[in-house]
């Protein structure tokens, strides 16, 4: 029973991570960020390839360049720290899949060591070259998206034009064997 209301726990605590923007201007702890990185380190990939190398980043200029490439990442520049996910560029396919497992896992570590975080995608091939050359990455290699980890001030969007929130009611996002057939 212990175990079921620890695991109930969780899944609440899951349920409550959002991509936070704005972050108080103290650093994030040294063992905090080494447990994220563990997390990172153990988070599972396509044929366990682990097709990444992590790059973190609390450089204010480098910060403040990454959030100069497009306007829907400016808050970047605010950020006390960032992880920037290096990608092999062998298999795009495996790597995109294996991009969007690495990001949820350390955001979800971020949320219950007490962290916010969210995801600022570089943009367009251009702007990913930018981000390269910011970083030190080699050409050769594949960079879409860096994960931006602090305390957060708040998890609204403080950006003009915010998106509405909310969620969908379940009997509007699930179907049962086929799309638009709803449970019996």
């Amino acid at each position: 029973m212990a175990s079921e209301k620890n695991a109930h726990t969780c899944v609440e605590e899951m349920r409550q991570v959002r991509q936070a923007r704005k972050f108080l201007a103290q650093p994030v702890a040294d063992d905090l960020l080494h447990e994220v990185l563990e997390v990172a380190r153990w988070t599972g990939s396509s044929r366990n390839t682990q097709p990444w190398r992590l790059i973190v980043v609390t450089d204010r200029a480098q910060l403040r360049q990454i959030g100069a490439l497009r306007a829907p990442i400016a808050w970047v520049a605010d950020a006390p720290l960032a992880i920037a996910i290096v990608l092999d560029g062998d298999n795009p396919t495996t790597e995109s899949y294996d991009e969007g497992r690495l990001s949820e896992r350390v955001l979800i570590a971020a949320q219950l060591l007490g962290l916010g975080g969210g995801v600022a995608w570089y943009g367009d091939a251009g702007q990913q070259a930018q981000a390269k050359r910011v970083l030190g990455i080699p050409e050769e290699r594949a960079a879409h998206s860096m994960i931006v980890l602090g305390y957060p001030e708040t998890t609204k969007d403080h950006r003009p034009n915010p998106a509405q929130g909310g969620r969908m009611p379940l009997t509007e996002l699930v179907s049962y064997a086929r799309l638009g057939e709803r449970a019996k």
